[in-house]
């Protein structure tokens, strides 16, 4: 996508900001025409209330954006939208970062429209604000963008082979190494979990591996879960949850973006990407309940439903992740109901091995308005997962603790000396909020990639 905004323009309109508590007083300072014509619009300076000020020739001489008391980048993510087309310069964005402000704003101008015959009108231009960091907010939007992107489109263009072209072109973007195991390979390299789940689908599974920056460098690992579409294999989803599984390679996108920021900001890192990519699907050769499946790292195990695939195909590659002993390792998502449960569809749930690692990242969260909730590792739960037949079964057939129990699951397979993280995510917006569009969304992207920042800053 292009961003909105311009260097400059001398005859760029100004956006005005007013807090919430403070727009009486602001109103009374307007001259007579401008106060006479805000008061019939209605507006009584709630926060998110907007309207173009006129002049005397009823052209818009400016705009005014009311804000709460205590604003957050946001806030001016709604400008995207408001705006009419145009070029416009922000007064200010205190208490906001110019760069968060601009970040927000380009955020807010994202639209998916490759299906669309009718484009939409191209909407403002916007002055940089001044201060903005302008080449991270454009690294920011742009992976965040290409993250939305690849989550909002539909299975038939997404496959296992377009996520790896997806990978592949990010690489080649930022002078990166990657390798892609495909199809019946990915048994003779020792990836059992991701063939046996994907292995039912016409479209061939594979393990994606990127690789950048100095071998010396600090070791970050990131590893997103790729289910292109989940049908639930033969523990079949009904109708109505199979819905948007066009999303269940979420995780994936967005540890696509945090690593398209690593990259884009040259963070002094040694970083890998690991995407193990299937779609589950129902054939005569698709796994079953209550097969007894191998992982790379030994472990043996039971099937007790087909539909919880996502840590089937995690667990391979947490394992070859963590092998290299990296620096800190994060896992991202789409993988229970049950933690939507517990926390409804816009804060991701946190759960973490590591209580350093795990307020950095809240820490971050808060910073940069992209939240988080810490959950339990609970060790009293993992005798759910115990098999009679297997080292281990990945789907306890018990109601409750879902979230729990499949993070201990795949706490299995990192050693308890890598600092490690997992995100389980909703990937969606389901309503369309400012600078959050309806659609596909990299929950706690910039909180992942801000506290690796602080991290290997303070190291």
């Amino acid at each position: 996508m292009s961003l909105p905004f311009v260097d400059r323009a001398s005859s760029a309109l100004p956006v005005h900001f007013v807090a919430a508590p403070k727009w009486r007083s602001w109103l009374k300072e307007q001259n007579a025409m401008r106060r006479s014509w805000l008061e019939s619009l209605g507006l009584a300076g709630t926060a998110g209330d907007f309207a173009l000020l006129p002049g005397r020739d009823g052209k818009a001489t400016g705009a005014v954006l009311v804000l709460p008391a205590e604003p957050t980048l946001w806030d001016f993510g709604a400008l995207a939208t408001k705006l009419p087309a145009g070029t416009w310069a922000l007064t200010d964005t205190a208490p906001v970062l110019p760069t968060d402000a601009a970040v927000a704003i380009g955020l807010g101008a994202w639209r998916f429209e490759r299906y669309r015959s009718k484009k939409a009108r191209s909407g403002p231009k916007i002055v940089w604000p001044q201060g903005a960091d302008k080449a991270r907010a454009t690294a920011i939007v742009e992976a965040v963008s290409m993250a939305r992107d690849l989550i909002t489109t539909p299975s038939s263009d997404l496959g296992p082979a377009e996520l790896a072209a997806a990978v592949e072109a990010l690489a080649r973007r930022h002078d990166a190494e990657i390798s892609v195991i495909i199809g019946s390979d990915l048994l003779k390299k020792n990836y059992p979990m991701v063939h046996a789940v994907g292995r039912a689908s016409a479209r061939a599974p594979r393990l994606i591996d990127l690789t950048w920056g100095r071998e010396d460098d600090p070791k970050v690992t990131l590893v997103g879960k790729g289910v292109c579409f989940d049908s639930g294999g033969l523990d079949l989803k009904p109708a109505g949850g199979m819905l948007n599984m066009k999303k269940d390679m979420g995780g994936a996108a967005t540890m696509m973006a945090v690593a398209a920021m690593i990259m884009a900001t040259k963070l002094p890192v040694r970083l890998r990407l690991l995407v193990p990519a299937v779609e589950n699907s129902v054939s005569g050769n698709a796994f079953r309940p209550l097969d007894v499946v191998p992982t790379r790292k030994g472990i043996t195990v039971e099937i007790g439903n087909t539909d919880a695939e996502g840590r089937l195909i995690l667990c391979d590659a947490l394992h070859e992740g963590a092998s290299e002993k990296p620096t800190v390792m994060v896992d991202c998502a789409t993988l229970t109901g049950a933690a939507r449960v517990a926390l409804g569809t816009d804060l991701p749930a946190l759960f973490c091995n590591d209580d350093t690692l795990a307020e950095q990242l809240i820490a971050a969260g808060k910073d940069v308005a992209d939240p988080m909730w810490r959950m339990p590792l609970f060790k009293g739960y993992r005798r759910m997962l115990d098999s009679k037949v297997a080292d281990i079964n990945n789907a306890p057939g018990v109601a409750f603790g879902g979230a729990i129990t499949a993070a201990l699951y795949l706490q299995e397979f990192v050693p308890d000396d890598v600092p490690w993280a997992h995100f389980d995510m909703m990937a969606w917006n389901n309503a369309s909020r400012p600078g959050r569009p309806e659609g596909g969304e990299a929950q706690a992207a910039r909180a992942i990639f801000a506290a690796i920042e602080k991290r290997i800053a303070s190291n």
